[in-house]
């Protein structure tokens, strides 16, 4: 590449590649769980390589590119693309986030494959067709269904300057949770609901009622009550637990592709105070399960973190009365 013609000044390239993703975005916008859903494994892999190899294609077309730019134009183009899907309204600001990482990186990887076959071959357009076409003909031949369930949990610990007795009384008892008090919550702030409150009811036998942002509600049925020492629930959602437009679809609690299993709390005496650690077990169900249980394990051991924080607060202050 000569030194007029520097990365980033071929802007067509980047929007075409863009444009080349929005379009297949658009094509794989099928139902959970359907072969067009765009949870289709072959969207997820095959769409943003695509994205790269469109990049570097129509800058070969002016110029050869330099490695540099094989790599940096494509992760750029998955960025825009990623950014249209979210201006047009057809993806969810979390799946957003935590899917971009992924495109840029497998949009380089294209962008590269295309910078080979330019060398190689000297007219690879017959493999841009046959990239452009690929996610479309797998996604007419794999069934959507065909999901892999991994199981997980995370576990989380913190020492409190509090007595178990009064740690307790804020796990069974959390009312009224202010959105400052999870701030630091990164979960939060990509589009995750907050908590409102957890409250511990008896009404034909122990449940755990929890309320969060957008009108989410939910229960855990107790299935382990040890006051001062251990507490565990399994979760129970109903049909308007999570109402329409609260979470993206693809990450939808109790849905086809994640779930909530149980979560147990585990309260022991050490150094004065209490050692408090939640442990949670979840389940993702994709074809992509390597990223997806990474993804959620960051999301779930962030948002354990911070519940854990609340609840030290709050035992410190009220046992400082």
């Amino acid at each position: 590449m000569s030194t007029g013609h520097l990365p980033y000044r071929y802007r067509w390239p980047v929007l075409a590649g863009a444009l080349a993703g929005i379009v297949l975005r658009l094509a794989f916008s099928g139902a959970a769980g359907s072969r067009w859903s765009a949870m289709a494994g072959a969207f997820v892999f095959l769409a943003p390589i695509a994205v790269g190899m469109v990049t570097v294609y129509i800058a070969e077309r002016e110029a050869p590119c330099s490695w540099g730019y094989c790599i940096a134009a494509p992760f750029l183009a998955t960025g825009l693309f990623v950014l249209g899907t979210l201006l047009i309204n057809i993806e969810g600001l979390i799946c957003a986030i935590v899917i971009a990482p992924l495109f840029g990186v497998l949009g380089s990887v294209g962008g590269l494959l295309m910078g080979v076959a330019c060398r190689v071959t000297g007219w690879p357009r017959p493999t841009l067709y046959a990239v452009g076409a690929l996610p479309l003909l797998l996604g007419g031949l794999v069934p959507g269904t065909a999901l892999q369930d991994e199981q997980s949990r995370i576990e989380r610990s913190l020492w409190i300057a509090a007595p178990a007795a009064v740690v307790w009384q804020q796990l069974t008892q959390l009312p009224d949770i202010q959105a400052g008090e999870v701030e630091r919550g990164w979960a939060y702030r990509i589009g995750v609901p907050p908590p409102q409150s957890g409250i511990t009811g008896s009404a034909g036998g122990r449940v755990q009622h929890f309320r969060m942002g957008k009108g989410i509600h939910f229960d855990g049925d107790i299935t382990d009550w040890q006051p001062a020492r251990r507490i565990a629930w399994t979760y129970r959602f109903a049909d308007d637990s999570v109402p329409s437009g609260a979470l993206d679809d693809h990450v939808r609690i109790g849905g086809l592709y994640f779930d909530l299993h149980d979560t147990v709390f585990e309260l022991r005496p050490e150094r004065g105070g209490t050692r408090l650690t939640i442990s949670t077990g979840y389940r993702v169900s994709t074809q992509f399960n390597f990223y997806a249980d990474g993804v959620a394990r960051l999301l779930l051991g962030n948002v354990s973190e911070v519940l854990l924080e609340l609840y030290e607060r709050r035992s410190v202050a009220d046992r400082r009365g």
